[in-house]
């Protein structure tokens, strides 16, 4: 028979830890996924709530008076939470954002299709990318970073300790954003770069032959070289999962930053 008693008190503290896990689940990349059933989620931040739980004593004695005064430490946890992985999130959107430059190029921007993680539009390109880059920071270890930096975000920042610095992390946002950019453009660069020598070249053959539709060749052409450029710059995905690994490393240390 098991035998385990505990005080209000340690069930408050015990509750904060799960409040911040959960919304870190609920929003990270690959645990936060839309396929992902519910119970699964909820079990397994109860899992790591319990694990953190023995790891994170001494408990620091929570200050407030009135369930006011625990409700908004209760907000507190769930937007740190919610801010880690957020963080990290944004870093897998890069390949999507690659992906719809691409299908704007090749002339597939107009199909979409329902994405089951996100249960929102994406392209078909920018699916592609994305679960394939998905699948390569799985392997690299995506998930035991995601699960250290937030077995780390309890040294950093204890229950009720996050200090909100707007500029910091407005800092973190707008520095992000150009990274976003820069990687984005890195990736559909070779497509991008074969499309525009192919509409030159389309763009001659107009002026020279004006009897022939370079319009419905276009597209059709558009589509070949595109896919086949695909297909013969599928290396530098490795490349392109590194950086957004790094990017994300980056990410999730400077949010932190913003709330210590």
């Amino acid at each position: 028979m098991i035998d385990y008693s505990f005080s209000l008190d340690e069930l408050e503290y015990f509750l904060l830890i799960v409040v911040r896990i959960t919304c870190f689940i609920h929003v990270s990349p690959f645990f936060g996924m839309n396929n992902v059933p519910r119970r699964i989620k909820v079990a397994l931040g109860v899992f790591l709530s319990i694990l953190l739980y023995h790891t994170t004593a001494p408990h620091t004695a929570l200050s407030y008076h009135t369930v006011w005064g625990y409700s908004m430490i209760v907000m507190k946890e769930a937007v740190t939470g919610f801010l880690i992985g957020f963080g990290a999130q944004i870093c897998t959107m890069i390949v999507t954002f690659a992906g719809m430059i691409i299908d704007m190029n090749i002339g597939l921007s107009m199909m979409s299709m329902m994405d089951p993680t996100t249960r929102d539009n994406a392209t078909i390109s920018g699916m592609l990318l994305q679960y394939t880059t998905m699948l390569m920071l799985l392997v690299s270890g995506m998930y035991q970073f995601l699960l250290s930096a937030l077995s780390d975000t309890y040294r950093l920042i204890p229950i009720n300790g996050a200090v909100f610095h707007t500029d910091a992390l407005v800092e973190s946002m707008i520095v992000f954003m150009s990274d976003y950019i820069v990687i984005g453009f890195r990736i559909c660069l070779p497509v991008f770069a074969v499309v525009m020598i192919l509409n030159t070249v389309l763009g001659i053959l107009a002026k020279v032959a004006p009897q022939m539709n370079m319009f419905v060749v276009g597209i059709q052409l558009k589509i070949l070289v595109g896919f086949m450029t695909l297909y013969f710059t599928s290396s530098i995905l490795s490349g392109a999962s590194d950086f957004i690994f790094r990017e994300m490393q980056t990410m999730v240390t400077r949010l932190v930053e913003g709330l210590v």
